[in-house]
């Protein structure tokens, strides 16, 4: 989800409710405690400097169990983020948020709540690799056919 897909959600939504991927939901006395833009430039393990932008959502949960963020108040401290920082409104939204240590989670809506998103790592270089597009999917049973010395034996250097 982006900033502007954001902002027309918080617009038809009376309650922010986020929920994590595991369907718990965060407190809702969570506050938003920073929006800003995130810029990595780096080099992949093929040798390609790339550079990614993403809008940073961090949510977290304080004792005060009588706060409660309106969408209103959200939609300030975006457009306070878009003025100040010149934050565009077409990046993706990552969102940090508190468990065991900081998690990063995409962000997505049902229509009536928001959802945090899991987040993989992948090679971004993996035509240069030599990694494969897919794991290869071998049966047990065809593993041992597969050998020309069939009867292997321990020292044998089969395996």
């Amino acid at each position: 989800m982006n900033l502007a897909q954001i902002k027309e959600h918080l617009k038809n939504t009376s309650k922010i409710n986020f929920f994590l991927p595991n369907g718990s939901m965060v407190p809702e006395h969570f506050h938003v405690t920073e929006v800003g833009l995130i810029s990595k430039h780096f080099i992949d393990c093929g040798g390609t400097i790339r550079d990614e932008k993403v809008i940073n959502f961090q949510l977290w949960s304080a004792n005060d169990i009588d706060h409660r963020l309106k969408s209103e108040k959200l939609l300030n401290i975006i457009h306070l983020s878009e003025t100040k920082l010149g934050i565009p409104k077409n990046l993706e939204i990552e969102v940090e948020y508190q468990n065991e240590t900081i998690g990063k989670y995409g962000l997505d809506f049902d229509g009536i709540n928001f959802l945090l998103t899991q987040k993989q790592t992948a090679c971004l270089a993996s035509d240069s690799c030599g990694i494969p597009k897919e794991k290869l999917k071998v049966a047990l049973s065809e593993i041992g056919t597969a050998n020309t010395n069939a009867s292997c034996k321990p020292g044998g250097g089969c395996c």
